[in-house]
């Protein structure tokens, strides 16, 4: 039963990401590829990164029909639907998994999708593929959701999880072009960047984030094995800079020290960056990452407001962050910042108080969104009530809620428009002043 592998982004369909130009390779269906192929599964993938919706349609189209896997997430929800429709059209079994489908099953059910993978997919894929998709086998397979004959739609309880990840194969990388990605970085940036990962998970409760994958867990590799991954991908690539995709790199002080000996032992050093939590970063780490070739750190800062950030349970200080950024700067190190407008009960003082926070902390680069409730987590139980549609679910993200009393989209353009200015490299006073007054004129302003 061959098993076609894709996850329908498009990057020709995003000018935004077309604009900064900084893809990486799939690494989740990378990985479930590598697992199902080391159990003698026929696994074939489409990256449609570079590739098109076109091209993807005409493949299923032209069969032979057998089964599609498809990861979504919250970017990608109208075209995991359509995928899943032409797939339904033309014979194929259609699998679902990551994120977005997780969390929203029963639509994606409804949509065309045969059944989900809520969940860490390895266990679960390599369970469904070794009984050829028999629904009689359905039940008995951990962390999947599907409709019966009959329309009563069944979850099988959690998902397992692997246990020892040092035992998984490394990406499938070798089965998407690479050096594409690498160009496509090297064309716009004169450098280019490989992604890894070296855990799953992340045991921390920001009560906005999602675990809808790995759960609250955190699950680890050991230090030799990703310094052979790395050894690896610095020999079969020649990348300029490596991205590591873990949710927070520094987590265990103790691994990357050993990380980092390992390294060395092997004459090894690459540039880097990754991310981390302030709490999770003292002067001995900062100095770790430097000798390790860390470029740019960044920080999940959110907000400059000590009552914003616990009642986000972000589970951080105001201080630390400020402590982080400096600790980073001694020791040569760039610092990104994300931050976060409009959480729930956010005032305009709570949006001076993140100004005053961004400038006393200069960071290199910083990125402001706001705040958008994800399904499956507290933030969006506690605001569900308020949670208004303005545009049908299946043309729509999770982005696109309204919350009925927040401040309005145009407010936060007057935040970021303030912030930005107090930001420049020769504050003009004028426009500060314009910037604050309209965020003042506009503090009325709801959304419906």
């Amino acid at each position: 039963m061959k098993l076609l592998l894709t996850h329908g982004y498009f990057l020709a369909d995003d000018p935004k990401e077309a604009r900064i130009m900084k893809p990486y390779a799939p690494l989740g269906i990378l990985s479930l590829s590598a697992h199902l192929r080391g159990k003698g599964f026929e696994v074939e993938i489409y990256d449609s990164t570079f590739g098109s919706r076109a091209e993807l349609f005409s493949i299923l189209d032209s069969g032979p029909a057998g089964v599609l896997g498809i990861y979504g997430n919250l970017m990608t929800r109208g075209n995991v639907l359509d995928l899943a429709a032409r797939a339904r059209a033309d014979g194929w079994k259609t699998i679902l998994g990551g994120p977005e489908p997780t969390n929203y099953a029963e639509e994606y059910l409804a949509a065309g999708a045969d059944l989900i993978v809520a969940g860490e997919g390895e266990l679960a894929m390599e369970r469904l593929m070794a009984a050829r998709l028999d629904p009689s086998s359905w039940p008995d397979i951990p962390g999947i959701v599907f409709r019966t004959v009959n329309g009563a739609l069944v979850r099988t309880g959690s998902p397992q999880q692997i246990s020892n990840l040092d035992a998984q194969p490394w990406p499938d990388r070798e089965r998407v072009d690479i050096p594409r990605y690498l160009k496509a970085w090297r064309d716009r940036h004169g450098s280019g960047s490989v992604s890894l990962i070296t855990a799953r998970g992340c045991p921390y409760h920001c009560n906005w984030c999602s675990h809808s994958v790995y759960g609250q867990s955190h699950r680890r590799r050991s230090p030799g094995s990703v310094v052979s991954e790395v050894a690896w991908i610095l020999e079969r690539y020649q990348p300029d800079m490596l991205w590591f995709a873990d949710d927070v790199f520094t987590i265990h002080h103790g691994w990357i020290t050993e990380y980092e000996s390992r390294m060395r032992a092997r004459g090894l050093r690459i540039p880097f960056e990754c991310i981390t939590r302030a709490d999770r970063l003292d002067a001995r780490m900062a100095e770790t990452l430097a000798r390790l070739g860390c470029f740019r750190v960044w920080i999940g800062s959110e907000s400059g407001s000590q009552r914003i950030l616990d009642a986000m349970q972000r589970g951080v200080t105001v201080e630390q962050v400020r402590k982080a950024v400096a600790l980073c700067k001694q020791n040569g190190i760039q610092t990104g910042m994300f931050l976060m407008w409009g959480y729930e009960g956010e005032e305009i003082s709570d949006i001076e108080a993140t100004v005053e926070h961004v400038k006393m902390c200069r960071p290199d680069v910083f990125f402001t969104t706001v705040s958008y409730p994800i399904k499956g987590t507290p933030y969006f139980d506690r605001v569900a009530p308020k949670l208004v549609n303005v545009r049908p679910w299946r043309e729509s993200t999770d982005r696109d809620f309204s919350i009925r009393g927040r401040h309005s989209r145009r407010f936060y353009q007057h935040a970021d428009e303030l912030l930005k200015s107090e930001m420049s490299g020769e504050p003009d006073a004028e426009k500060i002043r314009n910037a604050r007054e309209s965020l003042e004129r506009t503090r009325e302003e709801v959304e419906a």
